[in-house]
C-alpha cells in the first residue's frame, strides 16, 4: 500500500537562500508536519484544529515584535474561520492544519529560521511561512523567472511568482519512497517591514485539481492573514 501527497517546494520563500546556497534550497520541502486527522462519521466533520509547532516563548518588551514568530502562531493566523470564504469555496471545511518550526542551514554554518504553517481543504492548500534572513524582497522578481511580478502589498515590497509542489510517494512499510514534480503553485512574498530591511512572509497556494491558482485569490488571503501574524504591526 502506498500513499501520495504534495508538499510545497522551498522556492523563493527564501529566495535569498537560493542565491547564497542553491543546492540547499532546491527541492527542499517545508519540513516535518504533524496533522490531526478528523474521525469519520455520518455527520460533517468539525474543522481541523492546529497541531504541531512550538509556541513563542521568547520574552519581549511591550509593543515590540517577538524575536520570531513560531509555527504554532502562524497556524493560528492562517486557520481562520473565514479562510474557505477567502478562497472562494464558502462552506468547505479544513481537513488538516499544522505548524512547523523549520530552518535552513547555509554553507557558512549560519542557520536561518523558516517557521511555517499549512491548512488543507479538499480544493486548495494554503501555506504560510516566515524567513528571518537579511535579504530584501525588492528586486527579487528578476531572480524568480517568468511569471514573477513585483508590486507593493499592504504598503510593503512584495513579489508574486510561480512555483511547483513536490509530489512524494511512499509505502506504509517505509520502502520505495519516491518524489517528483507536483502541481503548480502561486506564491506571494511580502517584506517583513516597510523599509524592506530583510526577511519576509510568504503565502503559497495550490489546487488539488492541478489548476493554476488565481493571483486575486492569493492576494485576498494574504491581505487578511498577514496583518494578524504576531509582530506584523510592530515591524512597520
Amino acid at each position: 500500500m502506498a500513499d501520495d501527497f504534495d508538499a510545497p517546494a522551498k522556492g523563493a520563500g527564501a529566495w535569498g537562500q537560493a542565491v547564497a546556497a542553491v543546492a540547499l534550497v532546491a527541492g527542499l520541502s517545508v519540513g516535518l508536519w504533524t496533522f490531526r486527522e478528523t474521525s469519520s462519521s455520518d455527520s460533517a466533520p468539525p474543522p481541523a484544529t492546529c497541531s504541531g509547532g512550538e509556541p513563542e516563548k521568547a520574552p519581549r518588551e511591550p509593543g515590540k515584535a517577538p524575536r520570531r514568530v513560531s509555527g504554532a502562531q502562524l497556524c493560528k493566523a492562517l486557520n481562520r474561520p473565514d479562510l474557505a470564504e477567502l478562497l472562494g469555496t464558502p462552506g468547505e471545511t479544513a481537513k488538516t492544519a499544522g505548524g512547523s518550526g523549520g530552518s535552513v542551514k547555509l554553507g557558512n554554518g549560519k542557520e536561518i529560521a523558516t517557521p511555517s504553517a499549512r491548512v488543507e481543504f479538499g480544493t486548495y492548500t494554503v501555506n504560510l511561512s516566515a524567513t528571518y534572513d537579511r535579504l530584501p524582497v525588492a528586486g527579487s522578481a528578476a531572480l524568480l523567472g517568468d511569471g514573477a511580478r513585483q508590486q507593493r502589498v499592504l504598503g510593503r515590497p512584495a513579489v508574486f511568482y510561480s512555483d511547483r509542489t513536490i509530489s512524494i510517494s511512499f509505502r506504509l512499510d517505509g520502502k520505495d519512497t519516491d518524489s517528483g514534480p507536483g502541481v503548480p503553485a502561486r506564491a506571494l512574498t511580502v517584506a517583513r517591514d516597510t523599509k524592506d530591511s530583510g526577511g519576509s512572509f510568504e503565502v503559497t497556494l495550490w489546487r488539488a485539481d492541478g489548476g493554476v491558482p488565481d493571483d486575486a485569490v492569493l492576494l485576498r488571503v494574504a491581505e487578511k492573514v498577514l496583518p494578524t501574524v504576531p509582530g506584523w504591526a510592530a515591524v512597520e
